[in-house]
């Protein structure tokens, strides 16, 4: 039904063809916002029927509705008067409000389905008035929405104080905050290499990755297997998970194949985090990086999956829950925008002092805490004609990813069992020695 929309939506010719053709587009107009209404209606009927509840308005009545704003819509537009329009909504909402005391008589359930027919009935009228992209958008989205109840009540269900507090600063922090920062540099060089506004960018850029996983991992929930927290948990910090299972095995023998599974899968995370914020910041780069992180991300998932397949454990089939905490707050915010202001400044007074030396020096030193940092540092002293050649800032990009691996190397053979370091450890050594090589032949 998406697909019919956008198809609609496609196939309708703009707007200077259609004047020629007359009726030809009123006709797609209304097909488009009859079309918008019958997929937001074939969801609240699905939806319904699979609760036994009883049916306000089902495909035909959406797809009525969707309708009826288009065709307000147009008739507003040749009479060349809102009224039409408004009385047409009026008309309209007093038979949503109708139907809703029929049904419930009460009014004791809830109005998600009058508030869809509300924006069914305003996304049909955006087709009436030609803009058919925008109307597809709506109407596509709160489908969508409609379609994720499921999941949004475990999310919320999953919730405490401190998550709700995050989410807020998180929010503040993207409209408020990030758009007032100055956009100048801080000062002359090396310290022109950094700006407010660059430095809360790559924040937010970054705590809402890790911020994604955090909500993926409260909507799916750790329970699902230990493999799976692994890659959600790989989302909000790979270090952490090498911590917590390395920790577990003392306590879960039966589990050491999963706990291995685990830390291997968020350490192929942690590659194709790289990948993905060489990617944004400067997708020059990509093509440089890609190999030799690309392979050590592979090592360790090819890994994991031998690990997996294997004899399975015995014990509690993996079903323990793992905490992470929320990844946002203002602390670990500012740390991180401290952190790398330092790296991004230290890796250009690095790069003027003592050449590709001293970036790849900082690389590793950088790595060691945390491999974000430097690689965002890394994409955007390189971006366009940059402080630093794509393929120096390529290499310290691997540099760190491989000190990185190899200090949660360092925690699995300090901290786990003896079982679990010879199933992770060869994977490290693995990602750590092609990853390199590849940097230095390409």
């Amino acid at each position: 039904m998406v697909g019919f929309v956008s198809g609609l939506v496609a196939v309708a010719p703009p707007d200077d063809v259609l004047d020629e053709l007359g009726d030809d587009r009123v006709l797609g107009r209304l097909g488009v916002a009859l079309a918008i209404g019958l997929l937001v209606g074939l969801q609240r009927q699905f939806a319904k029927q699979g609760v036994g509840a009883d049916l306000f308005a089902g495909a035909r009545s959406f797809a009525l509705i969707g309708l009826s704003g288009g065709l307000g819509a147009l008739l507003a537009d040749r009479f060349d008067s809102v009224g039409v329009f408004t009385g047409t909504l009026l008309v309209v909402g007093a038979v949503i409000a109708i139907g809703r005391i029929a049904n419930t008589g009460d009014g004791s359930h809830g109005v998600t389905t009058e508030l869809a027919a509300i924006v069914t009935f305003l996304a049909g009228a955006l087709a009436g008035i030609g803009e058919l992209t925008l109307a597809a958008a709506v109407s596509v989205a709160t489908t969508a929405l409609l379609a994720a109840k499921p999941y949004t009540r475990s999310f919320v269900a999953h919730l405490d104080r401190q998550d709700v507090e995050a989410t807020v600063q998180f929010a503040v922090l993207v409209v408020l905050v990030l758009p007032v920062l100055p956009r100048d540099p801080i000062g002359q060089a090396p310290f022109d290499a950094a700006s407010p506004f660059k430095i809360g960018l790559m924040v937010v850029f970054i705590l809402g990755l890790s911020f994604l996983g955090y909500v993926l991992i409260k909507i799916i929930g750790a329970r699902r297997g230990i493999g799976l927290t692994g890659i959600l948990g790989g989302l909000v910090s790979s270090t952490a998970v090498t911590l917590t299972m390395s920790e577990r095995s003392k306590s879960s023998a039966g589990l050491l194949r999963a706990l291995a599974t685990a830390i291997l899968l968020a350490w192929a995370i942690m590659y194709g985090r790289v990948l993905v914020e060489v990617g944004v910041v400067n997708p020059g780069l990509l093509r440089h990086v890609v190999l030799p992180i690309g392979i050590g991300g592979l090592c360790t998932a090819t890994w994991a999956l031998f690990v997996s397949l294997r004899r399975k454990d015995v014990g509690d089939g993996g079903h323990g829950e793992e905490r992470f905490s929320n990844p946002f707050s203002l602390g670990p915010a500012i740390q991180f925008g401290l952190l790398y202001g330092v790296v991004l400044i230290g890796s250009k007074a690095l790069s003027m002092w003592l050449g590709e030396t001293g970036v790849y020096a900082g690389a590793l030193v950088s790595g060691v805490a945390d491999v974000d940092a430097i690689t965002l540092s890394m994409a955007e002293l390189s971006r366009g004609n940059g402080e630093l050649s794509n393929s120096t800032a390529s290499t310290a990009i691997v540099l760190a990813a491989a000190s990185n691996t190899l200090v949660k190397g360092a925690l699995v053979w300090t901290i786990s069992t003896p079982t679990l370091r010879r199933m992770v450890l060869p994977a490290a050594v693995a990602a750590v020695a092609t990853s390199l090589t590849l940097a230095m032949l390409t």
